[in-house]
This record gives C-alpha cells, sequence and structure tokens, in this order.
C-alpha cells in the first residue's frame, strides 16, 4: 500500500522515467535516447523484412505486451503476436508447466531475426527466462524491460536491456507501460 500522496507519486514516478537504465548485449551502459532510437529501429527493421515481434509478459506485464502488440499491428504495421492466448496457454501450463508457457511458443513460432520483447517486473520469473534462452537459441533479436533487482536474469539476455531501478510494481509497470508508447508511438511515424 502506498503511504504518499498523488503528487508524491507522480514526482517519484517522474524520477525513475527519467533513471531508467539501457545495457546492451554486453551490458554496456546506453543513453535512454540512444536505446530508444535502436529499439525502435529494430522495430522498423523487423517490419521492413517482413518479421514479426514476439512479445511475453505475465500479471500486469501481460497486459502491457497485449498493448504493445495492438499498437505495432494497429499503428506500425509490424507484425506482431503475444503468447496469451488462453486454451494454449492453460494446456502448456498443466501439461509442460508453467515455466514453459513462453519457451514452447518461441520453439514452434520463432525464426532467425524475428524480435522477442519481454516485460518482467522482476525479470526473473522462469517463464520468461526460458523464453528468452530460447529465443536466444532461434538467433531472435531481444529487447527486455525490467525493475526490481539491478541484477535480474532478463537483464542479462537482452540485445537491449530497459532496467526501471525501483521495486514497487506501481512504479515498475507503469513505467514500462509509458516507455512502451513511446516506443510505438515513434516507431508509428
Amino acid at each position: 500500500m502506498l503511504q504518499i500522496n498523488i503528487n508524491e507519486f507522480f514526482e517519484k514516478l517522474s524520477e525513475l522515467l527519467l533513471s531508467i537504465e539501457v545495457t546492451d548485449r554486453n551490458g554496456a551502459a546506453l543513453s535512454l535516447d540512444a536505446g530508444a532510437d535502436q529499439t525502435v529501429q529494430m522495430m522498423l527493421d523487423t517490419k521492413s523484412a517482413s518479421q514479426k515481434v514476439l512479445l511475453a509478459g505475465n500479471g500486469g506485464s501481460s497486459a502491457i505486451v497485449s498493448h504493445v502488440q495492438n499498437d505495432l499491428c494497429k499503428a506500425t504495421g509490424v507484425k506482431a503476436m503475444v503468447f496469451t492466448e488462453q486454451p494454449l496457454l492453460t494446456a502448456l501450463a498443466n501439461d509442460e508447466g508453467y515455466g514453459s508457457v513462453f519457451e514452447w511458443p518461441i520453439n514452434m513460432w520463432a525464426e532467425r531475426n524475428d524480435l522477442f520483447i519481454t516485460v518482467s517486473s522482476s525479470g526473473q520469473s522462469e517463464n520468461i527466462v526460458r523464453g528468452l534462452k530460447a529465443a536466444r537459441e532461434k538467433e531472435c533479436r531481444v529487447i527486455t524491460m525490467s525493475g526490481f533487482d539491478p541484477n535480474n536474469a532478463s537483464r542479462e539476455l537482452g540485445d537491449l536491456n530497459f532496467y526501471v531501478p525501483s521495486s514497487v510494481y506501481a512504479y515498475v509497470e507503469t513505467a514500462h507501460t509509458a516507455l512502451a508508447h513511446y516506443l510505438t508511438t515513434k516507431a508509428a511515424r
């Protein structure tokens, strides 16, 4: 439960948005502008190469990636798919274990140079990490969005990694949503 008023919440959120950290595949720091520009270019390159964007997230992050998929398809014209189809998701969780629910579809649908985007507040969810590893094996390009621990597993697996330095879900998820809106809006040009 938040023990602050709305002005304090917005002030803290504003600080966090401006302190999002971006790293590349080697862990080298990039400016937020450079990371955003590279992400937008990856999205546009995916479109021009007739590749696809694959997206995964759990809970609130699942809602975020669903919105990103909508914006990429409708506003940007990028082929995008999200792994939240309930019958398949629950069948995989029941029969293969919840850790497989993103790895399995990546193994089925991902192709070399597709773009895999994950949103995970903790960056530690087993199903996200397994999906990321599968995407790397398929030679996909990878973008991660995470928060909580700066040494989370997701942040070590992306070509570009956006990290929100907070352990509060409300801040991390709101920052991820704002970042996603910026990226898809800029890609739509």
